[in-house]
This record gives C-alpha cells, sequence and structure tokens, in this order.
C-alpha cells in the first residue's frame, strides 16, 4: 500500500536557497474529487501519474507510476482540468532529513511552500531557521486547489 505522510510549512526567509539547483515541474490534474485526485506531472524529461486519497492530516494514501514522458505531455495538454502548476523544486537536506522547497511560477508565482515527508505520522524533525507557519491542514495551499485558485488570485 502506498502512504504518504507529509507535512507543509511556509517560507520565512531565502536563505535555503544558497547554492541549490531545482528542477522544473509541471502537473494537472485528470481528476481532482473530493475523495481522489489523479494528477499528471513532467519532471524535465520524466513522466508520472499520481493517485491520491483524501487527506487526513498529514497521512493520505498514494500511488506514483513513471509513464513515458511524451505520455505526461500528452495527457497534460489534451485532458487535465483548470490551469496547470509550474514550480521549480529544489531538494535541500538539514539535520538528516530532505526538504522539497517548491518555488512556485506563473498564476501561484510568489508563493514558496516547504514539504518533509514522514515515515510515521509521529516522527519528530528538526525545524531548519527558514521554516515558518505550518500549512498542513489548509486545504488553499494543495496544489490541487492551487490549480483552480491560484495565490496570485487570494487577494480579490
Amino acid at each position: 500500500m502506498g502512504i504518504e505522510i507529509e507535512r507543509k510549512f511556509l517560507m520565512q526567509d531565502a536563505s535555503w536557497k544558497e547554492g541549490i539547483t531545482g528542477k522544473h515541474y509541471i502537473q494537472g490534474y485528470l481528476n481532482r474529487g473530493k475523495d481522489c485526485t489523479v494528477r499528471v506531472r513532467v519532471v524535465e524529461e520524466q513522466g508520472f501519474l499520481t493517485i491520491k486519497g483524501l487527506s487526513d492530516g498529514p497521512f493520505r494514501l498514494e500511488y506514483e507510476y513513471e509513464i513515458p514522458v511524451e505520455d505526461g505531455r500528452e495527457l497534460l495538454d489534451n485532458f487535465c482540468e483548470q490551469t496547470r502548476i509550474e514550480k521549480i523544486r529544489y531538494k535541500v537536506p538539514y539535520a538528516g532529513m530532505i526538504w522539497e522547497i517548491d518555488e512556485f511560477i506563473g498564476a501561484n508565482k510568489g508563493l514558496i511552500v516547504a514539504e518533509i515527508e514522514l515515515q510515521s505520522v509521529d516522527q519528530s524533525f528538526a525545524k531548519p531557521p527558514w521554516i515558518g507557519a505550518e500549512v498542513t491542514d489548509d486545504p488553499r495551499y494543495f496544489n490541487s486547489c492551487l490549480c483552480v485558485h491560484p495565490f496570485s488570485r487570494w487577494g480579490e
């Protein structure tokens, strides 16, 4: 069974970015249902299809499969609903853990979110000094929501 346990945080500053390079991600959704989302993602020259279950705090079921990158691009172009999510993802090590930091571009430009994947819901971890408020339980920060309600329009 695929399980994802992830916590999500806003960033306090940009000190994490020094000397780090990221990868360009484009993703869209074939389905954004309450109980299940189906995502297509292209990361440079790789394609992925991901199925995620309903979130229960930081926990949810997740299944991810690599697909041919051309299939990923065609699915994005022909079947994905709403706005695509575009971001640069950075992997930043800190205190023995890897933080994934997403710097959004396009309609979500200006939003930077850090995620950490855990082995258990109660796993402890050290928070880097650049981490700000936790937003794990705030659905506005779910990528599946950002494609419908982009960060650039939150002030409207």
